[in-house]
């Protein structure tokens, strides 16, 4: 431990307002970085998150030091750890790609709190090791993770009037390491050609160029058009 926090670890009033200015700082650091990105839960979602898991630390501890009350001080704090996974499903939501978001910003909100609950028990060490932490991973690994991200998932819209045309567009696919996610079929009962609508949901493992893949599969027999379902795009 380090001996610079030694006069702040006893629950004094003064004590009491500096590890809520502690929290406050804490739980901004990482808030700023999250309104920076423009996510959900922003600066003062996570101050607020710190500062009252902070709060409740201190409430335990005064409790049993100060009032000499029969609780555990850690009761509590476990209270708060587990509320904080309602408020962070809050931030979690699932995108029409479809894709999932909020994760980061809701285990950035279990954190804060975590940090708050370390103030406030006096674990001043421990809550700025965090921060940092928190802050590296949330600045330096986006960038990271940005590189490493896979291609976006994408959907054909295709018509055709052959069976096997759509095996083929398949088969297409597999060759060129496209993986099939979904596919949903229609038919047309009342055309006096059979004609079949079909959505599939594609994620490539590399990037590909959609002008070219939506030509090669028009260029299959049986394909009457084929439309690129992120996009108002039509190949005839």
């Amino acid at each position: 431990m380090l001996s610079l926090f030694d006069p702040l670890r006893d629950l004094s009033n003064i004590n009491t307002v500096i590890r809520l200015l502690f929290a406050f700082v804490c739980g901004g650091a990482i808030g700023m970085e999250r309104s920076a990105k423009n996510r959900a839960a922003g600066l003062r979602t996570h101050i607020l998150v710190c500062l009252a898991a902070c709060a409740a630390s201190m409430t335990g501890v005064y409790l049993y030091l100060n009032l000499h009350l029969p609780t555990d001080i850690s009761r509590l704090g476990a209270q708060i750890v587990s509320g904080l996974g309602f408020i962070g499903a809050g931030t979690i939501f699932v995108t029409k790609k479809p894709t999932v978001k909020g994760l980061t910003t809701a285990a950035g909100l279990w954190t804060s709190g975590v940090i708050g609950l370390a103030i406030g028990g006096g674990f001043f060490e421990g809550a700025l090791a965090v921060t940092a932490f928190v802050l590296i991973t949330e600045v330096f690994f986006y960038r990271i993770t940005m590189n490493l991200r896979r291609p976006s998932i994408f959907a054909l819209r295709i018509c055709y009037s052959d069976k096997d045309a759509l095996d083929q567009v398949m088969r297409y696919c597999k060759d060129k390491r496209i993986v099939i996610l979904q596919l949903q079929v229609t038919s047309r009962p009342d055309e006096d050609a059979p004609v079949y609508d079909a959505v599939v949901s594609l994620r490539p493992r590399r990037e590909v160029n959609r002008e070219l893949l939506l030509s090669h599969i028009l260029e299959i027999p049986g394909i009457l058009s084929v439309r690129d379902g992120t996009t108002t795009e039509e190949v005839v």
